[in-house]
């Protein structure tokens, strides 16, 4: 029984995050703080003599441990990178004065994490033309190079069947109930995911850090002739077809130049790493269990953010027509 209030997730005043963090950074006064965008955690802009900066304060579920992770191959990715003179950027943590890479504030639904990264310069690109599908696959391709070179030894997990099937499986049953009629369809056809994916994986499929998030969207800046990349909170071991996966199945290019812009993306990425037909095959198996995933990310965040309005029966016919028209179940 709740006799007092609680809070499933709160939007922090900018003056309190000010209060809390602005001493524990060298980057001088805080001059302003802004609240900037709400997404799966909460992002605000930080102005101080020095420039701008990114303050992100991850919600509740988002661990210490994870957010290490996260960060601390960020850092290395950034030496790496820099060293080996690539072009493509990730945007990096600053550290505390005392070296820290994270500090955690107190919130009103409990304990959050909170980090600070570097303003970036250039815009969103969304993938809308040739030239800039071509650095992107380049980009990408030099960020797996990278990522190959990473030596981190903390805990994660993988972006395996387990994770990017099974659980969100088990999610999804449980909110919309066992014994519902589509239940037993999304069991089968998650069992056909697995089993197609493990059979794919047998032949030889490239396994190492991903970024796990590769989208193209609100992830990657564009500067120059370069790509700047970020958000690495699904960052973790995985098929790297499953990272290419998730700029395939972008939503944001006319239909009637997909194909050709995607063709495009693969030229880049194969200009700077190898990447075999057979990986390219598995592609559109990772497009499905990919959407798979986002399923279960709609259903993990209805308690504590989005609300079940949006997320009923409609929702459900859509989502199981999808994955019959994959062509997965035969």
């Amino acid at each position: 029984m709740y006799t007092q209030p609680a809070a499933l997730r709160s939007v922090l005043d900018p003056k309190y995050l000010a209060y809390c963090l602005s001493g524990q950074y060298g980057i001088g006064p805080w001059q302003e703080c802004l609240y900037w965008l709400r997404g799966l955690n909460d992002t605000y802009r930080v102005r101080t003599a020095e420039g701008f900066y990114i303050l992100r304060i991850y919600r509740l579920a988002v661990r210490e441990n994870d957010v290490a992770y996260e960060l601390s191959l960020l850092t290395q990715l950034s030496v790496i990178l820099r060293e080996c003179g690539m072009e493509t950027t990730v945007s990096a943590p600053i550290p505390r004065r005392d070296g820290g890479l994270y500090a955690v504030i107190d919130a009103p639904e409990g304990q959050r994490v909170a980090a600070l990264f570097r303003y970036m310069d250039g815009a969103e690109n969304v993938l809308q033309d040739e030239e800039n599908c071509l650095l992107f696959g380049k980009s990408a391709a030099e960020l797996h190079n990278a990522l190959d070179r990473v030596n981190l030894r903390l805990p994660r997990y993988e972006l395996n069947t387990d994770f990017l099937i099974r659980q969100p499986l088990e999610r999804i049953v449980d909110y919309i109930g066992g014994d519902n009629a589509a239940s037993s369809f999304l069991r089968e056809y998650a069992g056909a995911l697995t089993e197609q994916v493990a059979a794919a994986a047998n032949q030889g499929l490239d396994f190492g850090i991903c970024h796990g998030d590769m989208h193209g969207n609100n992830n990657a800046f564009r500067t120059e002739s370069s790509f700047t990349h970020h958000d690495f909170e699904w960052a973790a071991r995985g098929w790297r077809a499953y990272d290419l996966a998730q700029v395939r199945a972008r939503k944001r290019q006319a239909e009637d130049r997909k194909e050709a812009l995607w063709q495009t993306l693969m030229s880049g990425y194969r200009s700077v790493r190898s990447f075999s037909e057979h990986e390219e095959a598995a592609i559109e198996l990772f497009v499905a269990v990919r959407r798979f995933w986002i399923m279960s990310l709609d259903v993990a965040f209805i308690h504590s953010d989005s609300g079940a309005l949006d997320f009923t029966q409609d929702w459900l016919d859509s989502f199981v027509e999808e994955f019959k028209g994959t062509g997965i179940l035969r």
